[in-house]
């Protein structure tokens, strides 16, 4: 990733480079320790840029951009899946409001998903929160002789499949 030059901007005639802000300044507007600013620039999720001086400089949309971050990976969103979703927006400029809202287009069904499958998660354990058999057949993890294993990996009821009675 390259740290030498900041991101355009959209002013016709007089190009100026931008201020930028400074990573404490971002870190303290974000919330985030600086380490973990620079472990998201290290992963390729915002790109600062270096001042004169050799700082960096980030964009004031970064603030955005990292508040994304924390939310996501909150709701359980992996770094890849992070960045894939921020890859749709616009590079070297503030993201428009249209751009926020294609990226969300996606990112609702992904969310929606989600959703389905921590509501099934939650209901299929309400009756099985401390109880531990897993053998009664009334159980939604019950697994006699392994059969969900041809469905897949992982816990295959939970996730949506349908035991075979």
């Amino acid at each position: 990733m390259s740290l030498s030059s900041p991101p355009e901007t959209a002013q016709p005639s007089t190009r100026r480079r931008p201020r930028g802000l400074s990573i404490g300044a971002l870190a303290a507007r974000t919330g985030l320790a600086v380490s973990a600013i620079r472990y998201y620039e290290e992963q390729g999720l915002i790109a600062p840029w270096r001042n004169a001086g050799g700082q960096r400089r980030f964009m004031r949309a970064d603030i955005r951009r990292l508040s994304f971050i924390r939310i996501t990976q909150q709701l359980g969103f992996t770094l890849p899946e992070i960045r894939g979703l921020l890859e749709q927006l616009p590079a070297g400029r503030t993201p428009t409001p249209a751009d926020w809202s294609r990226m969300g287009e996606g990112f609702r069904a992904r969310l929606d998903a989600r959703i389905e499958t921590l509501e099934r998660l939650r209901d299929n354990l309400d009756g099985c929160i401390g109880c531990g058999c897993l053998s009664l057949p009334k159980c939604a993890l019950y697994n006699p002789g392994d059969k969900a294993a041809e469905k897949g990996n992982g816990p295959r009821y939970l996730m949506g499949d349908r035991p075979e009675i």
